[in-house]
């Protein structure tokens, strides 16, 4: 049975995701891919989703409903701040449907997990973001997020990866 948590709209609540879920977050998956013109790189399938959320739980997912109805998604894991010497909350996808965006549950999700954060004792919460989204850029500075310019991000996947792993 699915625990619905209340936010400041009356509306809207979160909830941590549950096995039954593995198609619909595949469905937000795929849809956030489509938004970010990368639907072609989308390799996931519900068993593997299942497998890597519920089975080795290398993630966790928050489900937002409006009237009952999901309406969008947050995918999240821990990292680690060698510096601090405490875990983060790392946030690899937000997503709202189109139709829904624009009434406040980007910041509810994004509050939720700082929130999280806090509570599981984390020193950071962290994200990436699309360069070419001006519209979630100018929103996450609004709430006081800091771009990290400074730093590059480095990418090792596919032959490469193999390649690099074979040097071993």
């Amino acid at each position: 049975m699915k625990t619905l948590i209340p936010t400041k709209n009356e509306h809207f609540k979160i909830r941590f995701a549950e096995e039954k879920d593995v198609k619909l977050i595949l469905d937000f998956i795929k849809e956030l891919a489509d938004y970010e013109k990368l639907l072609h790189e989308v390799v996931a399938t519900e068993e593997i989703l299942m497998d890597s959320l519920f089975i080795r739980k290398a993630a966790e997912v928050i489900i937002g409903e409006h009237d009952g109805e999901p309406v969008g998604f947050a995918l999240f894991f821990h990292n680690f701040s060698t510096f601090l010497g405490r875990p983060g909350i790392y946030l690899e996808d937000l997503y709202i449907r189109p139709e829904m965006r624009g009434k406040g549950y980007g910041k509810i999700f994004l509050s939720f997990l700082a929130k999280l954060a806090i509570e599981r004792n984390c020193g950071r919460f962290e994200w990436w973001c699309i360069d070419w989204n001006e519209p979630s850029i100018n929103f996450y500075k609004s709430i006081g997020a800091v771009p990290m310019d400074e730093w590059t991000v480095y990418r090792v996947h596919n032959q490469a990866l193999i390649d690099l792993a074979n040097e071993f």
